[in-house]
């Protein structure tokens, strides 16, 4: 609902919205884990198994704020986030940028150059210092033909991203503005995934993330105010000026 009381969104969608279930975070049983760490109980441990690749592999750290590849660069290698968080964004032929995604540890990037991709469609940038794998395409594939254990759980970690695509979709079309920020900022802070969450989120400008919701910088600062008085949220993450993120906030999603 906007302050005014009228409701947020397209008023013809409004009737359906109301009929559709929101369902975009997936909450995981005590004690359930995702495919990475699954694999880790299960003996594979990704991590591991990457520093073995030989040839084609190199490790790399990039302080904050550090481009490691830029929209239109030649595509060929793939990269594993070992620490640190990474920002993938587009810009359009007008100069307007838009931020897709924010990866965490244990996700990859830049993996269309293994489907063909000749140049990049996006940009990828640190947000914090990180420590990243940069695996050539040939090294890829061959240690995905290798090793199945690593084929099967990088299989499935493309199959939750595809539809964590789809759930962002959903959440574009049907979600009001104040459930889509609620939503992004649970995801930051990897609620529901395998472990503890991190509840603390790094530091990321209000315009990033109307950038990634798809609303103004005023609406998102509305709704971070009123996260804040309601306790979903607050400023106190430590020196860096991270955000803490309550689990809380998920009933924010979960209203109706």
């Amino acid at each position: 609902m906007s302050p005014a009381g009228q409701p947020d969104g397209a008023s013809k969608r409004s009737k359906l919205a109301r009929q559709t279930p929101v369902v975009p975070i997936q909450q995981t049983e005590p004690g359930a884990v995702g495919p990475l760490a699954a694999k880790k109980r299960r003996g594979f441990d990704p991590h591991a198994f990457l520093a073995t690749i030989g040839e084609g592999r190199k490790f790399v750290l990039f302080p904050r704020k550090q481009r490691i590849f830029v929209q239109g660069d030649i595509a060929d290698a793939v990269f594993y986030v070992q620490m640190g968080r990474v920002k993938l964004t587009v810009v359009s032929k007008t100069g307007k940028e838009a931020t897709i995604g924010i990866l965490g540890e244990g996700d990859f990037f830049g993996e269309a150059a293994l489907a063909g991709q000749a140049l990049r469609m996006d940009s990828a940038t640190t947000m914090t210092d990180c420590a990243v794998l940069r695996i050539e395409k040939e090294a890829m594939m061959e240690a995905l033909h290798r090793k199945h254990e690593f084929s099967d759980m990088f299989v499935a970690y493309l199959l939750a991203r595809n539809i964590r695509y789809e759930e962002d979709l959903v959440d574009q079309l049907f979600n009001s503005t104040e459930k889509r920020l609620a939503r992004i900022l649970l995801l930051l802070a990897r609620f529901g995934k395998e472990g503890v969450p991190e509840t603390v989120v790094p530091k990321i400008s209000q315009e990033m993330l109307a950038e990634m919701i798809g609303t103004t910088r005023s609406r998102v600062s509305f709704f971070m105010n009123r996260f804040r008085k309601l306790g979903f949220v607050d400023y106190s993450g430590g020196a860096e000026g991270g955000l803490q993120v309550h689990s809380s906030l998920l009933n924010v999603v979960l209203h109706d």
